[in-house]
């Protein structure tokens, strides 16, 4: 049972070596999550909902189970009965940094195999209907506001006098059009939309103000039709702040040490700075879970 008091000594049980590419070559699949059966998943998933574990707690004991797994672009698709994108539904084999987060979130609100696969169809779609055209594909323009129940982007709130704003237009059509498609029936209409966020430079400044779970967008800084790059987990424990990532720096999902990360992120030009992302505090309480069927009403 996944108590708050022992989540600490489970994780550094479940610790592992980062690996790292050699050769141009995709690392070995490590990852601990990668190993177990539907069965398992659906075991640890109704024994760590029954303990006194907040969402936050599940975000950092699940997503270690994901470190060292391969990073790959097309790891989820919509399933093998899509037109398009037929990779599947969910993929504990491979993954991505949006992929990741929703894997991790979904099993984190889960008390059940059964609940899992639909909270996480309900994270990575409006209202948990499967399609291309459905998707949640832009950070800040889809994921986000149609993830409203769950998170809040708090960028402000953590970064105070130090908060800036990027505003953007987001063009679906332009998006489903590169992709080849010429339906574009019941998409999202154009949309120029505002983002907090917090510039790299300042980040340091306002560190002590992370939670652990926290879900981070790293922004582009120079684009006019996207806000995000990049998503990350923030992890906070008795050793420290760390990133965890699935990057295709070093095709592998892996965790780096904050300081070392911001140091070596903080320079780019490529990037504006973080917007942070945060499960809803009423929703964060020991024990906590989702059903997927309580979403809608929860929107």
């Amino acid at each position: 049972m996944l108590h708050k008091k022992k989540i600490l000594t489970l994780l550094i049980l479940l610790a592992l070596p980062l690996i790292s590419v050699q050769g141009g070559k995709i690392p070995e699949n490590t990852a601990i999550i990668s190993t177990f059966s539907h069965a398992r998943i659906d075991s640890m998933l109704r024994e760590n909902a029954s303990g006194d574990a907040t969402i936050t707690d599940r975000i950092a004991y699940y997503s270690r189970l994901f470190l060292g797994m391969p990073y790959s672009w097309t790891a989820t698709g919509d399933g093998e009965w899509a037109l398009l994108e037929n990779q599947p539904l969910y993929n504990l084999d491979s993954t991505n940094c949006m992929v990741y987060c929703e894997h991790v979130l979904a099993l984190s609100i889960s008390d059940s195999w059964d609940n899992f696969f639909n909270n996480l169809q309900q994270i990575r779609y409006q209202n948990g209907i499967m399609g291309m055209r459905t998707r949640n594909h832009y950070t800040m323009a889809d994921w986000l506001p149609e993830n409203r129940w769950l998170l809040s982007n708090v960028s402000k709130k953590v970064g105070g006098q130090y908060t800036r704003t990027l505003t953007r237009t987001i063009s679906h059509r332009a998006f489903f059009r590169d992709k080849g498609i010429r339906d574009l029936r019941y998409i999202k209409p154009d949309r120029t939309l505002k983002v907090d966020y917090i510039p790299l430079k300042d980040l340091e400044a306002v560190e002590n103000r992370f939670q652990n779970g926290d879900i981070l967008a790293l922004l582009f800084a120079n684009k006019e039709d996207i806000f995000s790059a990049h998503m990350l987990i923030m992890i906070k424990n008795e050793s420290g702040m760390f990133i965890r990532e699935a990057s295709n720096s070093r095709w592998t999902t892996f965790e780096t040490p904050w300081e070392t990360w911001l140091k070596k992120t903080a320079g780019s030009s490529r990037y504006a700075g973080l917007a942070v992302m945060r499960i809803h505090p009423e929703l964060n309480t020991p024990g906590r879970i989702i059903l997927p069927w309580d979403i809608q009403s929860m929107k």
